[in-house]
């Protein structure tokens, strides 16, 4: 029996890992130049720039260190705000700040990360949803006229779920695989890269 869960472990940690290195080569495929025009030019858009990859992999390795509810509210509520944002960029509604927002997300991640810091779900929702208004306005805005925001919608928002499954796979893996606080390093790491894109 021992042996039987062990091979399912070993079977869902290869899972996590194959879905995290097959995000960029799916949403990659067959992309053309003009990128922000279909399903496909959705899917790629949040892997054009670190700042989007690092922030949506932070967000799941979070709500993976806060636990319970967390876990599938957290990642929900930043799903669903972008898709907000998303409709306002879409619109064109001019959001100021959107590249600060978008930088200090994820700086602030980092740190939250890194500090292991358990704030009340309520006010961890309100983090990630503010934060994802930006992102959501910086994939709306990217869409081209005439394009179909459905589409191009779809395409951002399963790469975002996807790269936030990356963070809650490898969140639970590290926690349970090592003593070592290796979600606080990883949230050190993500904080230094926020920093350095802020002063790039």
């Amino acid at each position: 029996m021992k042996t039987t869960i062990d091979h399912l472990t070993a079977t869902s940690k290869l899972l996590v890992l194959a879905l995290c290195l097959s995000v960029p080569s799916m949403a990659h495929a067959h992309i053309s130049p003009n990128h922000a025009n279909n399903v496909l030019g959705g899917l790629s858009h949040p892997l054009l720039g670190l700042d989007h990859i690092l922030a949506m992999v932070a967000v799941g390795l979070w709500a993976a260190q806060l636990g319970g509810r967390a876990i599938w509210l957290v990642p929900a509520t930043f799903v669903s705000l972008m898709t907000v944002g998303g409709l306002l960029g879409i619109s064109g509604f001019a959001l100021p700040f959107v590249a600060e927002g978008i930088l200090i997300s994820v700086l602030m991640l980092g740190v939250l990360i890194a500090t292991a810091a358990r704030l009340p779900l309520a006010v961890s929702i309100v983090v990630v949803g503010l934060f994802a208004i930006f992102h959501g306005h910086a994939h709306g805005t990217a869409m081209q006229v005439g394009v179909s925001g459905i589409s191009y919608g779809l395409g951002f928002v399963l790469t975002t779920i996807a790269l936030h499954a990356c963070g809650i796979g490898l969140g639970r893996m590290a926690q349970q695989q090592s003593k070592v606080p290796l979600l606080r390093f990883a949230g050190a790491a993500i904080a230094l890269a926020g920093l350095s894109l802020w002063l790039a």
